[in-house]
């Protein structure tokens, strides 16, 4: 077993061990959850140390005849613009569980089994090299999160699981319509990406336009794109909050990484669309950046934020030139870092106040510096602060997309002002506004707190102050997308 299979099933392997587990003794399955996520973390890492950024196509691959009638093999590994997302989900995935441990008391053997399966699945959709392989990981990611929002979310918890199973069970229909055209249309009748890559370079346009068109709005479900984003807020609002990390953290980074494949693999396809991935994307930054000024519950404010930082990926690969794409996905990675920050902090200060409405806070900094100096930077980098994170995403995104588009862009500017006023608001009212009733509740952060926060807020300002390293692991492998 290669290091790719090994970083793929550690946590399946871990959620089998948990289901063994004692369920009378919770701290069990705590202990080997936080053991298999840490593992599967190491092993991304060492993945990490002995990858080449300079070579293009994937890397660590392995490849095993799985259906061999119809072209289907177990076959992984990864490229410059899938080991991101992989680090992405490892990480993410280790601080949720940690953050878990605090936040999740009942059935929680249950839980912590399908959390690990949630990882697997998303990992599995990263690594894969067989189209047939994604889809079949792609639809087991749908499983665990309909589990995990339906069984420990709140109150609408069915109605929210329900939604999101819905939806995105909607959206992979097409995908898989798209998936067996394409299929259908290669001469060596096999799933594998090369194979269909290579095959793709003799698709007429309007095949190709076919294929995109309908992993497009597969994808599209996941990312979510305005107007197929209605599941998200009440799914968001209604998860646990280490659920809600991994949901807006990478599970909508699924969708994302769909797309810049799509620019891959039907590349003439995927210009025939460009101006319509521009303005679903302008209008998620937009809509999405206004819904999130609207609400008074925090949780709902992070879940529409996510829409509107989505639709900067999505307007920085419609630019389809190497600095949209270099600020999409860089900007895929800094969200999740960012949003998975903020989500944990919303549910700390719901853990000690029992209210997440923000007309209900305020003087939070006196009982709890730590945590008012954590939700400042999370919230100055979900602005785009120079030096943090968001920033140097956001701006290659900007560049790249007027290179291509001009001044229609301006419309972006919107969605960046109108995201810096309520990020200013929430700060003003939770920690300059003057106390209520709800404040002496407050205590600060806690150790297990701090071991979920710091390395997110240390990651805002390495990936703020000193990009050069994460845009150089990713730049030959997004110049590979782009059109000779």
């Amino acid at each position: 077993m290669g290091i790719a299979s090994a970083i793929l099933f550690t946590p399946l392997l871990t959620a089998l061990l948990i289901l063994l587990s004692p369920a009378r003794v919770p701290r069990v399955a705590q202990w080997l959850a936080l053991a298999g996520a840490g593992a599967t973390l190491g092993l991304t890492l060492m993945l990490l140390q002995g990858f080449d950024a300079a070579v293009q196509g994937a890397q660590f691959s392995e490849t095993l005849p799985w259906v061999p009638e119809i072209g289907v093999h177990y076959s992984v590994g990864v490229d410059g613009v899938s080991l991101p997302m992989v680090l992405l989900t490892a990480l993410l995935a280790l601080v949720a569980v940690v953050a878990s441990i605090g936040m999740v008391d009942s059935k929680v053997k249950g839980y912590f089994a399908w959390f690990l399966v949630l990882e697997f699945a998303i990992l599995g959709v990263f690594l894969a090299q067989d189209w047939f392989l994604f889809y079949v990981f792609w639809e087991i990611a749908l499983i665990p999160m309909f589990f995990l929002i339906g069984v420990w979310g709140d109150e609408r918890r069915g109605v929210a699981s329900m939604s999101f199973f819905l939806y995105t069970l909607a959206g992979s229909v097409l995908l898989l319509l798209g998936m067996v055209a394409a299929y259908l249309a290669n001469p060596e009748h096999s799933f594998d990406m090369a194979s269909f890559l290579k095959a793709s370079a003799g698709w007429d346009r309007e095949f190709q336009i076919f294929v995109f068109a309908c992993f497009f709005v597969g994808v599209a479900v996941k990312i979510p794109s305005v107007p197929l984003h209605g599941w998200l807020p009440l799914a968001h609002v209604q998860a646990p909050v280490p659920v809600s990390m991994m949901l807006s953290g990478v599970m909508l980074k699924m969708g994302a990484y769909g797309l810049l494949r799509m620019f891959e693999l039907v590349p003439l396809g995927a210009e025939a669309a460009l101006e319509a991935v521009l303005g679903l994307g302008l209008l998620s930054i937009v809509y999405g950046a206004f819904m999130a000024w609207r609400q008074d519950d925090l949780k709902a404010m992070v879940a529409y934020s996510s829409i509107s930082h989505m639709g900067f990926v999505m307007v920085g690969v419609a630019a389809h030139n190497i600095s949209g794409m270099t600020g999409a996905l860089n900007q895929m990675f800094t969200h999740g870092v960012i949003t998975a920050a903020l989500f944990m902090l919303v549910g700390v200060v719901y853990q000690r106040t029992h209210t997440r409405q923000l007309s209900d806070l305020g003087g939070l900094a006196r009982p709890a510096p730590r945590y008012a100096v954590v939700m400042t930077v999370a919230l100055l980098a979900s602005m785009g602060l120079p030096g943090l994170a968001g920033f140097i995403s956001e701006f290659h995104v900007l560049v790249g997309a007027f290179e291509r588009w001009g001044v229609w862009v301006a419309l972006a500017g919107v969605g960046v002002l109108v995201t810096s006023a309520y990020s200013l608001r929430v700060f003003a009212r939770m920690f300059v506004s003057p106390p209520t009733s709800h404040t002496p509740q407050m205590t600060d952060l806690n150790l297990r707190e701090l071991a979920v926060v710091t390395p997110l807020v240390l990651l805002m300002l390495v990936l703020g102050l000193f990009p050069g390293a994460f845009l150089s692991l990713s730049n030959p492998a997004l110049d590979a997308l782009l059109p000779r």
